[in-house]
């Protein structure tokens, strides 16, 4: 699939930040709201995702919802990125055999390969990756596999409940690929100055509901402390994924700043506003 993929050719490193989805618990696209911040703080992320499969929303979904055009060709991908430090790479576009696949797998209505495939199939070849698996088991393979493909830095992650995130309810098993090294440790949102939050306060039903979640954290009035402290939690951990941290805890600490700022909630005005003009660069 990775040589068969549209490439888009990108002159500065980028970052993937993507979970496998499959993991049950209809949560909002925190990878999404991640990225977002992610890409307000100057992290070049190249978002590889699709719609929703097994899901309540996927991250085509959630952006659609938030009004960001999912629509791209390799051209304006890269202007885009010049642009914003963002883009998003919707499978379908840039793996032309994926498009036969949708229906069949909307009709499955449960995981299969392809969501292990996706997330190791980025265009753009992003140097650095941030991914979410649904198991420990999985998050060791991911972690070997990124070896073999010779990968800059990842991180690789699965929640002690299941989620293909790192979560706020409990301990992080995580792995960290670099110079063709695993390291394994493990992590709580207390190591890094976050509090426990609960998954009933991230679930949605709906893309709009995530959309909605997603909003009111990057323009910082969300009351929802779970949905605030997940997204921190993840922009933070891609942070260190790109380089730009030391520890994830130091990440935390840049990304609350890029909401409590404005920068997130400006980041989120200008991705409208961009992918609307320059659909046919």
């Amino acid at each position: 699939m990775r040589a068969h993929a549209l490439p888009l050719k990108y002159k500065h490193p980028l970052l993937d930040i993507v979970g496998t989805g499959g993991d049950g618990m209809a949560t909002f696209n925190l990878s999404t709201a991640a990225a977002v911040v992610l890409s307000s703080l100057g992290v070049n992320v190249a978002k590889h995702g699709n719609r929703s499969v097994s899901s309540t929303s996927g991250a085509a979904d959630a952006l659609e919802a938030l009004g960001i055009s999912i629509q791209s060709t390799p051209a304006s991908a890269a202007a885009l990125l010049d642009q914003t430090h963002m883009c998003f790479l919707f499978a379908p576009l840039y793996h032309a055999s994926m498009r036969y696949a949708i229906e069949p797998r909307k009709s499955l209505g449960f995981r299969t390969i392809f969501n292990q495939l996706g997330p190791l199939t980025n265009p753009a070849g992003a140097a650095y990756q941030l991914l979410g698996v649904y198991s420990r088991e999985l998050a060791k393979r991911y972690a070997e596999v990124l070896v073999k493909l010779n990968t800059k830095r990842a991180l690789v992650v699965t929640g002690s409940d299941g989620m293909d995130e790192l979560t706020i309810t409990g301990k992080t098993d995580a792995y960290l690929i670099e110079n063709n090294q695993i390291h394994s440790f493990v992590l709580t949102p207390e190591d890094v100055g976050l509090t426990r939050g609960t998954i009933e306060e991230l679930r949605v039903h709906n893309p709009q509901e995530s959309a909605k979640i997603i909003e009111t954290v990057l323009t910082g009035v969300s009351r929802n402390a779970s949905a605030v402290n997940a997204v921190l939690l993840n922009a933070g951990a891609g942070l260190f994924t790109a380089g730009r941290t030391n520890s994830i805890a130091e990440g935390v600490r840049e990304a609350r700043e890029a909401i409590q700022s404005g920068r997130a909630a400006k980041q989120l005005g200008l991705l409208r506003a961009k992918t609307k003009v320059m659909l046919h660069v």
